[in-house]
């Protein structure tokens, strides 16, 4: 995969892609009832923390004894103020982060507690912010319930905030978190010509030589050995179904109403099946065994990815032999 001078023993860089990559989702959980205490106190601006069997009070507070494994129950409060045990400044802060200006992270040992919290102070240098300073909260100025409700901590001795904490309220049960994730990848050579190959319309697998498995897509490297999938072989876009999931369950940013299938489809002459939508037929009829085709998008929407491929269909042949794909499941 790369052009070489034997004389010099020099390689030039192969002509691999690379392109930038966001990934974005709200992450919804239930909390349960030890984190659930947790940040139902910080909702009404109060911190708690839970007491060990070696009698230290953690904050914040583990489901279960560090030391036993048993589940913890005695919630202690503590005070919302606190001593800076550690820091690390940060100079260029990323989007997301508590503020868009430079400030401190820092591991915090709140009055009553024995163990630290990381949480942001805010400090104009990083001469103004020091080990064993006095630092008190700031707190949101609304709370809902998240580790957010605190702003962050600030110097000083006292916390201004007035407690709302109300014990009738009902507990905070469930979070949900925004993930952004922004990254640039670059794919490997072999990944390279697999993605030029799909902007073209072929559908391009890679194995070490002859007697070797044809991997779609291909990979690096073969797991068995570590010798470079270089060899390319063109597949057909038709192929049998092995195993196969039917989705009944909306989720957030579903393009597809439910039912639909999601299934593995071994490409002919493929040792790896791919996964993939199955469409164009009543999910019930899908089965192992089951012929499929791949429909390409119109040429225009075609970019470099498998996507080029909206789905497969019934392609009409008889149902594929078992012996045919059952060392494939």
């Amino acid at each position: 995969m790369t052009d070489g001078d034997p004389a010099t023993g020099s390689h030039t860089v192969p002509d691999v892609l690379s392109a930038p990559l966001r990934v974005r989702f709200d992450y919804t959980r239930s909390v349960g009832p030890t984190i659930g205490t947790f940040l139902t106190a910080l909702r009404g601006r109060k911190v708690v923390g839970v007491r060990g069997s070696d009698g230290r009070v953690l904050v914040p507070p583990p489901e279960f004894d560090p030391i036993t494994s048993a589940p913890l129950t005695d919630f202690v409060d503590v005070a919302d103020t606190g001593t800076v045990e550690s820091w690390t400044w940060v100079h260029d802060p990323l989007p997301g982060q508590p503020f868009d200006r430079p400030f401190a992270w820092a591991l915090i040992r709140l009055d009553g507690a024995d163990t630290t919290l990381l949480h942001a102070v805010d400090v104009a240098s990083p001469e103004k912010i020091r080990t064993g300073m006095r630092v008190a909260v700031r707190w949101g100025a609304a709370t809902e319930g998240s580790i957010k409700d605190i702003a962050c901590f600030e110097p000083g001795e006292s916390s201004t905030a007035t407690p709302q904490f109300d014990a009738a309220a009902d507990p905070v049960t469930v979070i949900t978190t925004p993930v952004d994730l922004s990254y640039k990848h670059t794919a490997s050579p072999q990944e390279s010509v697999y993605l030029r190959g799909l902007a073209e319309g072929k559908l391009l697998g890679g194995r070490t030589d002859a007697a070797g498995k044809v991997y779609f897509p291909p990979r690096g490297a073969n797991p068995t050995d570590g010798r470079p999938t270089d060899e390319v072989v063109e597949l057909p876009d038709r192929g049998t179904v092995t195993t196969y999931c039917i989705v009944n369950v909306p989720y957030l940013g579903q393009r597809i109403k439910p039912p639909y299938v999601a299934a593995y489809v071994l490409l002919d002459g493929a040792d790896i099946p791919v996964l993939h939508l199955v469409l164009g037929c009543d999910a019930s009829e899908v089965r192992m065994g089951m012929r499929v085709e791949a429909v390409w998008k119109p040429r225009e929407e075609w970019g470099y990815g498998l996507e080029n491929v909206d789905h497969f269909r019934p392609s009409g042949e008889p149902d594929a032999e078992y012996d045919t794909y059952k060392h494939h499941l």
